[in-house]
């Protein structure tokens, strides 16, 4: 990691003849020693945001008879509360391999001979910059400065510093702390009272139509905008300057999941450690061991309502869940790209893994002004070459294709913007 915006300054001359995609990824991973499988995953995490230009959900509408754009239109969305659809992979498997990376940072960094206290104070400061960048990037189309602390940057940004710390610990420890942060904010949330029969639940923002979702038993207590992190966010966010008084988020998203997120953050520094300990092997035997664990832990917390999974929340069977489905991400990729050598394959996903920060924010700010460029310079008629029904999806291929030829400009040029 370095500064928030570094552009490669030493770059080796390339041969005349264009070098095949697998002699690019195997080039850029020994020249900056990264794994490449890792940078795949990313990619494709990446590609799974930027896609929501595809707008299957408009062009399932078109056809309301159609499974495949039904299905492809709920793996494109979250789901209401309880449950995971691909789409709700997104955030966990940023996250994760946030954690992922961490070992091989702290490596890096400890080779060029920087001390603990340097380290600590640019983890610090990286911290900041993601909640900074959070906030932000919520902010676009606010007439103040829109402090929010649920979105993927801030609730990475608000644990970073801890997983750093927690990332020198030893194993035995790195496994406690998961524990202990994950069994201890569920304790919270168990003491914490759960809505009784008059709770008021329009007035949070649950519409009579969506109470199908809700919760009962004793877990209620995870049930929207009536638990622990709302009543947090009550007090926290009308802290800060509004246009109104915070009342709920309309998505039941809170501040306080950075806490159980920070356990998805742990969890991929155990596999970054892992890499770096079975190098040059991959632990891929270890990688879906754990996830079946993970998974099956939290299918039973969920099904015996103990803790209900849900990503909005971030429950700690949430955590578990996803985590292991995120090990099982890592596992696909490090056999497919490493252990069966698809780099080329793999490549258009490491272009944008590799660049991942530009990937963001290009998916959350240039959009609506991409669109309107191919609407002008490519008109109608092309847009509807398959049909009209077709045109938000043709318009997404375009807008996504722009996206990526921007970010393999980028890879070429060995511009890369990290923070």
């Amino acid at each position: 990691m370095s500064d928030l915006v570094e552009s490669v300054m030493e770059r080796q001359q390339c041969d005349a003849a264009a070098p095949a995609a697998t002699g690019v990824v195997e080039r850029v991973a020994q020249q900056q020693q990264r794994n490449v499988a890792v940078d795949a995953y990313r990619g494709l995490v990446m590609l799974l945001m930027m896609g929501e230009v595809l707008q299957f959900s408009r062009v399932a509408q078109s056809f309301p008879g159609s499974h495949l754009w039904r299905f492809l239109a709920f793996n494109q969305t979250h789901v209401e509360w309880v449950g995971m659809s691909l789409h709700d992979t997104i955030q966990p498997g940023f996250t994760f391999l946030v954690g992922v990376a961490l070992p091989y940072s702290i490596r890096s960094r400890r080779r060029k001979g920087q001390s603990f206290r340097h380290m600590l104070a640019h983890t610090i400061w990286r911290s900041f910059l993601l909640i900074a960048l959070g906030i932000f990037l919520r902010s676009q189309h606010s007439p103040i400065t829109y402090f929010t602390f649920e979105d993927t940057l801030t609730q990475i940004g608000l644990g970073y510093t801890f997983g750093f710390l927690l990332a020198f610990a030893r194993p035995r420890w790195q496994w406690i702390s998961i524990g202990a942060v994950l069994f201890g904010y569920w304790l919270a949330w168990a003491l914490y009272p759960a809505p009784g029969a008059a709770f008021h639940w329009a007035a949070v923002g649950v519409p009579p139509d969506w109470h199908q979702h809700l919760l009962s038993g004793f877990a209620a207590h995870w049930n929207k905008n009536s638990n622990l992190g709302q009543a947090f966010d009550l007090w926290f966010l009308n802290l800060f300057p509004r246009t109104s008084p915070f009342v709920y988020n309309s998505g039941g998203y809170l501040t306080l999941s950075f806490i159980p997120t920070l356990g998805t953050m742990l969890l991929g520094v155990v596999a970054g450690r892992w890499f770096l300990e079975s190098a040059p092997k991959i632990p891929l035997l270890r990688f879906v061991a754990l996830a079946a664990v993970l998974m099956g832990v939290g299918l039973v917390l969920h099904f015996t309502g103990i803790c209900p999974i849900v990503k909005r929340i971030w429950t700690p069977a949430w955590t578990l869940f996803s985590g292991g489905v995120c090990f099982l991400f890592l596992a696909a990729f490090s056999w497919f790209v490493d252990m069966r050598k698809h780099r080329g394959i793999a490549f258009p996903l490491v272009v944008v893994g590799m660049n991942s920060i530009a990937a963001y924010v290009m998916a959350e700010t240039s959009r609506g002004f991409v669109e309107s460029s191919l609407r002008i310079n490519l008109g109608m008629r092309v847009l509807n070459c398959l049909g009209a029904s077709l045109e938000p999806l043709v318009l997404g291929l375009l807008t996504l294709a722009t996206y990526w030829l921007v970010l393999f400009w980028m890879f070429r040029k060995n511009i890369f913007i990290r923070i």
